[in-house]
C-alpha cells in the first residue's frame, strides 16, 4: 500500500502540532511491511525539496507566486495547495496511470485493481489539493481533523471563521473515514462539522518517548539549567503558542499565587510566535522578573528543558488531545494540566498528573504548589505517567490502527462503484 500523505506543516516547518504528529506517525508507518509512505508538503529555508528520511519520502513544494504578492493566509494556502497538488498529480499518475499506447489511462476499476493508493490528509488547509486528487483519480481518501475552527474560537464569529468551517465540513463529507485523537473531538466533529457517528475513527496521538532517553550527566543538566533559573528556583514550563487557547495568560495570572505559596517558582514560556501581549500581562502582574520567554527552541534544548524543569504546565481552554503533555510524560516531568478537551483523556488525574479546572488561575495555583509542595507524590506520579505513555500513546501502535483504517477504506473501495 502507498499512502500519499498532506499537510501544510512538517519538521523542520513547524507551527503547530500537525508538523509533528504527522512527521511521528509517517516514521512508525514507514517500518511496517509492505507499507510505502509518502508526504507532501511546504518547503522551508535549508530543507532539500525531496529526501527519503527513516523510510518516509518526503516532496517539498513552494507555494505559487501571485501578481502583487498573497492576499492573505487564505490565498496562501490556496497557492501552497496548488503546488502540493501538482506534485501529488505527478506522483499519481506515475503510480496509476502507466502510457499505453501513447496515452495515460485513468479507467477506475483498473485503478482499484492495483496496488492500493491512500490519500490521506490532514486538517482543512490540505483539502484543496486533497479532494482534487480524489476525483481526478478515483482514489479513496482518508481525513484527519486535529482541530476545528468552531473550537478554536468558541464557534463561528466571522466571515473567514465561516468560510473555514465551510472547508471543514466538506472534508469530513469528502473523506472516506475521519479520524481524530480524542473522544472530545469526535464529539466536536460530529457537532461542529456533521459528521456521523460510524464515520469516525478515534486513534490516540502519540509520542517517541525513548528521544528523552539520552545521556544527560547532572553536572551538564545542572549548567543548561542555569541558562533558565536559578540553582534554588523551582522550574514551571509552559511549552506552546501565545494563542488564547493555550492558556499562557492563565498561567502568568496564577504566577503570583503560586509564588505565594513557593517563593522560588520561575516560569518558562517556550514557543516562537507573537507574544508582547503575555510580556505586558507578566509586568502588569509584577512578574516580570520570573517570567523567562525562550522563544523557538531547537529539539535538542527543548528535551533537555522537559527533563531539568520541576513542573509541565498546560492550562488550555481549548485542546483536542495536548501532544506536549505527552512530550512531558515521556520526560518523567510531572504534569499540571485543565480539564479542557481531550486533556483528561491523556492525564489520567492523580494517577499520572494533575488535572485543574478550565480557565481558574486559581485552581491551576493550587495544581501547580500541589506539585511543588509534594515532591515524592509528583515523582510517583511522572513514573505511572511513563509507563502510559509506552503503554497507550505508542506511535507503533497508533500507525497499525491507521493502517488497518486504510486496509478497511480500500475493502470497501474495491467492492463499490466510484
Amino acid at each position: 500500500m502507498r499512502v500519499l500523505m498532506l499537510s501544510w506543516e512538517y519538521p523542520p516547518k513547524i507551527v503547530g502540532g500537525i508538523a509533528r504528529h504527522v512527521e511521528e506517525i509517517s516514521w512508525a508507518m514507514a517500518k511496517i511491511p509492505d507499507v510505502e509512505v509518502h508526504v507532501v508538503t511546504c518547503d522551508f529555508p535549508g530543507a532539500p525539496m525531496e529526501e527519503i528520511y527513516n523510510g518516509v519520502h518526503i516532496h517539498r513544494v513552494t507555494p505559487y507566486e501571485a501578481a502583487g504578492g498573497h492576499k492573505d493566509f487564505i490565498h496562501w494556502v490556496h497557492q501552497l495547495n496548488a503546488a502540493m497538488h501538482d506534485r501529488a498529480y505527478a506522483l499519481c499518475r506515475e503510480w496509476l496511470a502507466p502510457k499505453r499506447g501513447g496515452a495515460a489511462q485513468l479507467d477506475s476499476k483498473t485503478l482499484q485493481d492495483k496496488q492500493s493508493i491512500m490519500l490521506h490528509a490532514h486538517d482543512w488547509l490540505a483539502y484543496f489539493c486533497a479532494v482534487q486528487l480524489k476525483h481526478t483519480f478515483k482514489i479513496p481518501l482518508v481525513a484527519t481533523i486535529h482541530a476545528t475552527e468552531y473550537g478554536r474560537n468558541s464557534g463561528i464569529h466571522s466571515d473567514i471563521s465561516k468560510y473555514i468551517n465551510g472547508i471543514e465540513r466538506d472534508l469530513v463529507t469528502e473523506g472516506w473515514r475521519v479520524i481524530v485523537c480524542s473522544k472530545f473531538m469526535k464529539g466536536e466533529v460530529g457537532f461542529a462539522l456533521g459528521a456521523p457517528d460510524d464515520k469516525i475513527d478515534i486513534i490516540y496521538n502519540g509520542v517517541h518517548a525513548e528521544k528523552f532517553d539520552f545521556e544527560f550527566p547532572a553536572e551538564e543538566a545542572a549548567l543548561f539549567r542555569s541558562q533558565f533559573a536559578a540553582p534554588e528556583e523551582k522550574i514551571i514550563i509552559f511549552v506552546g503558542r501565545g494563542v488564547r487557547e493555550k492558556g499562557a495568560q492563565i498561567l502568568i495570572g496564577a504566577l503570583p499565587r503560586i509564588r505565594d505559596g513557593y517563593h522560588d517558582a520561575k516560569l518558562v514560556i517556550c514557543g516562537g510566535g507573537y507574544r508582547q501581549h503575555l510580556v505586558d500581562l507578566a509586568e502588569s502582574v509584577g512578574m516580570t522578573r520570573h517570567v523567562y520567554f525562550t522563544g523557538f527552541l531547537r529539539d535538542n534544548d527543548l528535551l533537555r528543558l522537559y527533563k531539568v524543569a520541576d513542573v509541565a504546565c498546560f492550562p488550555s481552554l481549548y485542546e483536542p488531545f495536548g501532544i506536549v503533555a505527552l512530550e512531558a510524560m515521556a520526560a518523567k516531568t510531572p504534569v499540571v494540566v485543565s480539564d479542557a478537551g481531550g486533556l483528561p483523556e491523556v492525564v489520567d488525574a492523580d494517577v499520572t498528573g494533575t488535572v485543574t479546572w478550565l480557565n481558574s488561575s486559581d485552581s491551576l495555583a493550587w495544581g501547580v504548589l500541589r506539585v511543588l509542595h509534594n515532591p515524592e507524590f509528583a515523582t510517583e506520579m511522572a513514573v505511572e505517567a511513563r509507563k502510559r505513555v509506552e503503554a497507550v500513546f505508542n506511535w507503533d501502535l497508533i500507525a497499525k490502527e491507521t493502517v488497518e483504517v486504510y486496509h478497511r477504506v480500500w475493502a470497501e473501495f474495491k467492492s463499490s462503484s466510484w
